[in-house]
């Protein structure tokens, strides 16, 4: 059952944080629903899930008003800077902010909205060329331009980390991030703070939360497989 499945990522997440000498209160799970039915989603809510995270805004569009409305969605995936002005008033933080481009779309379509938009600063922590994000290098200069923006505030920095057999082989990716973190939380930079490291998928969310992440994004392990043929926008 889905409740089961749900449970065990939670007892997982305790487990991780006992490791760590953390508090489970500090770890948002976010139910990765990308590509699931509604019925699913409504399964994991009445199993307690409260977050939701979407690849797509088209997803985010069609199941939006299908769920209550104490849900919070958050948008994980890549977005293209035509579609913000969609989502701008539906999620409560974009975790995959790139570009100089896509900070200034949200910000102009945010204060349309007169919101303030939470985001995560997307690194590629790994060099991975598939991925899209800033190498570590690149973010402290983009923070220090984006950082005037009145409509958009930086609340952390997300991660994407390799595909692995060994959830341990990415113990040092989650480590590099989580020192950047700190890294720039010591700059003191305006309208920029480090309070959320989002970090972990499914295969390797514990080795995570031990390094530090305060969100972890998890799909398969509470919903399954994913069928990919459903088309995406």
């Amino acid at each position: 059952m889905l409740a089961d499945k749900l449970n065990l990522v939670k007892k997982n997440i305790e487990e991780a944080c006992d490791t760590a000498g953390r508090s489970p209160q500090e770890v948002t799970l976010i139910a990765v629903s990308k590509t699931k039915p509604v019925e699913m989603l409504k399964e994991a809510y009445d199993a307690g899930a409260r977050v939701f995270g979407e690849n797509k805004v088209q997803e985010i569009l069609d199941k939006y008003d299908q769920m209550p409305s104490d849900v919070q969605w958050h948008m994980i995936g890549h977005l293209q800077r035509n579609k913000v002005k969609y989502i701008i008033d539906k999620v409560s933080m974009v975790h995959s902010v790139d570009s100089v481009r896509l900070a200034e779309a949200i910000e102009k379509e945010a204060a349309k909205k007169d919101i303030c938009m939470p985001v995560l600063i997307e690194v590629n922590v790994a060099g991975e060329e598939s991925k899209f994000g800033l190498s570590v290098e690149e973010v402290l200069p983009f923070l220090e331009e984006i950082s005037s923006y009145e409509h958009l505030q930086v609340k952390g920095l997300m991660t994407i980390a390799p595909f692995v057999a060994n959830p341990e082989e990415n113990r040092e990716v989650f480590q590099k991030l989580k020192k950047l973190s700190v890294d720039i939380a010591a700059k003191n930079i305006n309208n920029v703070n480090m309070s959320v490291l989002s970090m972990g998928m499914t295969n390797d969310y514990q080795v995570a939360v031990e390094e530090g992440a305060t969100m972890v994004r998890v799909g398969t392990g509470i919903f399954g497989e994913r069928d990919y043929s459903i088309k995406e926008d």
